[in-house]
């Protein structure tokens, strides 16, 4: 069981995404990340995850802390995150700086008033644009599902964020009402897996937003495993968010 749990942590993006956030805080996050449980040095979280204005400041200090070796990666939300309200000028402007600053991974936004518009050629223009921005980044273009209003809308811009370039499907922000559900995720998935069937090109999936216990995380990685299978249980395609789902790992590990 122990094993399951530290594979479990390896899929986590370690998040603090507050408005009050500074560098202490965030260099106590990568701590966090690179070392999560001590008595097993080897097991660290997959990234962490904040706002572009801290990831200057994080960059620097994982290097000159941990060296230019450590794999954590550091990730920025950007795009207008978490509205998506924003003219698309601004949100490539705001992914390029972040990638300059020197993220690894980017979290974007789509836009949900196109999408529930079906307007799906803004959709794909906005998330083409901002993927060319990445270079060879990694990025994560999160849905917001709780606001996509049906599953077909969830199904299409699954689709349209894939053909677009996109490395990940998310399912949300963490800031709408409605956050991850299994029921969203399973949308998602199976988008994934028709995807791949078509294409041949593996897209992750990561669940972000209220993912709190080790039970409900568990239950995200049997779905991925179900449905796109074991090849996608690895953090190049399966990721968790969560600020506090580590801590719950943690005192379940400290159980056995």
């Amino acid at each position: 069981m122990s094993d399951h749990l530290l594979k479990l942590i390896s899929f986590i993006d370690l998040t603090s995404l507050n408005s009050d956030d500074t560098d202490s805080v965030i260099e106590r996050l990568i701590d966090k990340a690179v070392l999560p449980y001590p008595t097993k040095p080897e097991t660290r979280c997959a990234a962490v995850c904040a706002y572009p204005a801290r990831i200057s400041s994080a960059k620097h200090y994982l290097h000159s802390k941990y060296g230019q070796q450590q794999s954590l990666a550091i990730c920025s939300v950007a795009a207008g995150f978490p509205s998506g309200q924003y003219r698309i000028e601004s949100k490539i402007l705001e992914v390029k700086l972040a990638v300059e600053d020197g993220a690894n991974e980017i979290d974007i936004v789509i836009s949900r008033d196109a999408a529930n518009e079906q307007d799906w050629k803004r959709v794909y223009d906005e998330v083409a644009a901002l993927k060319a921005c990445c270079g060879s980044n990694c990025m994560k273009t999160i849905l917001a599902t709780g606001e996509l209003q049906t599953n077909e809308n969830i199904y299409r811009a699954s689709w349209v964020a894939m053909l677009a370039g996109s490395d990940f499907i998310k399912t949300s922000t963490g800031k709408e009402k409605v956050n991850a559900t299994y029921k969203d995720a399973y949308v998602i998935c199976q988008a994934i897996k028709q995807f791949y069937s078509l294409t041949g090109k593996k897209v992750g999936f990561k669940a972000a937003g209220g993912v709190k216990s080790t039970l409900e995380a568990l239950g995200y990685q049997a779905m991925v495993e179900k449905i796109l299978g074991k090849e996608w249980l690895e953090p190049n395609l399966f990721r968790i968010g969560a600020s506090s789902l580590l801590n719950d790992i943690i005192n379940e590990l400290n159980k056995i």
